[in-house]
């Protein structure tokens, strides 16, 4: 994907799942239909199909892409420079013990399906992210959460255990969705700018403006995203007028026809997807950060970024990009030095080298950096064997039975650096330092304290190489020249389309 792998395969890898048949029917009423129709409608290609609609049953980035903040809203919106505003909540209060979050809803909201927003349709919502068959990316982040309650109508207290600092910004992630609706997996009611109205899978997935919406109305009436298997046909789809724009470009040679071309534009924003050199982290010789410190040492980080993206997207020196308040540039900490690679192994009593499979998931640009691994190791007498492997066999193998040794992977979201202080986590870091600096920055009083336990944790993992943060992927949208209003910035897959316009 970037599809996310479940606990959301939403947060965590990056393939695409296809299926065949045909879904659809949503909820807008057909005097909206006919109202989007006179209006301008959107193409919008994409690489990143849903499995399903749903975002706690594993729908993956392409279910993000499409409905987050067009179809579906949460009480607060993360905007793409990493900041959190009020959305469906008018604003909201916190208790003096920090134990105790009251959100007052916005007057006059209506799902699509006509029914008024209440604040039980919220309990409800936010009960669904929590159940325990719930697939949603960041789950364990909501058991802080002790009592939810519906005040009244227009009112929610969320009753904590302790201090969450990140409170309001995980409230950002819960989709506000209709209880009555049928099956979230096929069909869609939510309060966003747009209706759902009609997936055939394997093609296309449509959206129409909502013209009884509580904010400002979308800019155009129609956006249907075209999904596409191969990114040479998704390019050929945009320079021949068959889709007006492609949401995320996956490899430069996608822009070589589009470059000093008047008719196209090619935006170059920033996004939170990490390319991964994760190692299992509970067993030899990867226990041993000297180990990890020594691959880290021995990759050219910017001969492989220039070889993959010719030179675009971001080296980074941790699991934090820049749009994260904690954001510290680390790349200093594991330099390019063959030399030390080499220092490092003798210390760890691998002088003459050793050997390790690489599990490498089979879509791009893995099996490219896998080889570059490869041949970069080699030169410090280290083995890899490549193991290509589909995105199902990385989901059941690396990630729920924890068998592999190192893996390649991409990470989506903003503020995941968290991951590292749960032992149980695939790659199995386990640093009771940094296990107490999150916990206290998540009970923080302030941001800056927040701020700084973060920091400290995040310079410790890097300072430990915990994995191998290859580069930040460039966000590069092209659009036909007349297309104007789309995001630049990719932040956790989310593309609002709701200020898209066409000359």
């Amino acid at each position: 994907m970037r599809l996310r792998l479940a606990p959301s395969l939403a947060g965590i890898l990056a393939a695409g799942l296809l299926l065949t048949g045909c879904a659809g029917g949503g909820t807008g009423d057909a005097t909206t239909a006919a109202s989007a129709d006179t209006a301008a409608s959107i193409e919008v290609g994409s690489l990143y199909e849903p499995s399903n609609l749903s975002n706690v049953d594993a729908g993956g980035q392409g279910v993000t892409e499409a409905f987050s903040g067009n179809v579906y809203e949460s009480l607060m919106k993360l905007d793409d420079d990493g900041s959190v505003t009020p959305l469906l909540a008018e604003d909201y209060s916190v208790s003096d013990d920090g134990l105790t979050y009251t959100f007052t809803l916005r007057d006059g909201v209506k799902f699509h399906s006509g029914k008024e927003l209440t604040a039980d349709d919220v309990v409800s919502s936010f009960e669904r992210v929590t159940a325990d068959d719930s697939q949603a990316a960041r789950k364990s982040s909501y058991a802080v959460v002790s009592d939810v309650e519906a005040t009244d109508d227009s009112t929610v207290t969320f009753t904590l255990s302790q201090r969450s600092i990140s409170f309001p910004y995980l409230m950002a992630y819960v989709w506000i969705v209709n209880p009555d609706l049928a099956d979230a997996k096929t069909d869609a009611d939510g309060t966003g700018p747009y209706s759902f109205d009609e997936w055939q899978r394997g093609s296309t997935l449509s959206l129409v403006r909502n013209d009884d919406y509580w904010g400002d109305p979308a800019k155009n009436g129609r956006v249907t995203f075209h999904y596409f298997t191969d990114a040479s046909a998704e390019s050929n789809a945009l320079l021949t007028g068959e889709i007006d724009l492609i949401t995320s470009i996956q490899s430069p040679d996608s822009l070589t026809q589009f470059e000093n071309n008047e008719d196209f534009t090619i935006s170059e924003g920033t996004s939170t997807t990490k390319e991964l050199l994760a190692f299992n982290d509970r067993v030899a010789p990867f226990d041993d950060s000297r180990v990890r410190r020594a691959i880290y040492s021995a990759v050219d980080r910017e001969k492989l970024l220039d070889a993959i993206w010719d030179g675009r997207g971001t080296l980074i020196g941790s699991m934090v990009p820049p749009t994260d308040p904690w954001y510290e540039d680390l790349t200093s900490l594991n330099p390019y030095d063959p030399e030390l690679s080499k220092q490092l192994l003798s210390e760890a009593g691998l002088a003459d080298g050793f050997s390790f499979t690489l599990s490498t998931p089979n879509y791009d640009p893995h099996p490219a950096v896998a080889e570059f691994l490869q041949s970069e190791l080699a030169k410090v007498g280290i083995t890899v064997d490549i193991k290509v492997i589909t995105a199902d066999e990385w989901y059941t193998d690396v990630y729920q039975n924890l068998d592999f040794e190192a893996t390649l992977q991409e990470h989506v979201n903003d503020r995941d650096v968290v991951w590292y202080a749960n032992p149980d986590f695939y790659w199995g870091y386990d640093n009771a330092e940094v296990q107490e600096l999150v916990a206290s920055a998540e009970q923080a009083e302030t941001t800056d304290e927040q701020t700084e336990d973060l920091k400290k944790a995040n310079e410790i993992i890097a300072t430990e190489a915990a994995s191998n943060w290859l580069y930040l992927y460039p966000q590069i949208v092209v659009a036909s020249s007349d297309v104007t209003g789309f995001p630049v910035n990719g932040l956790n897959s989310q593309f609002y389309v709701y200020n898209i316009e066409k000359a």
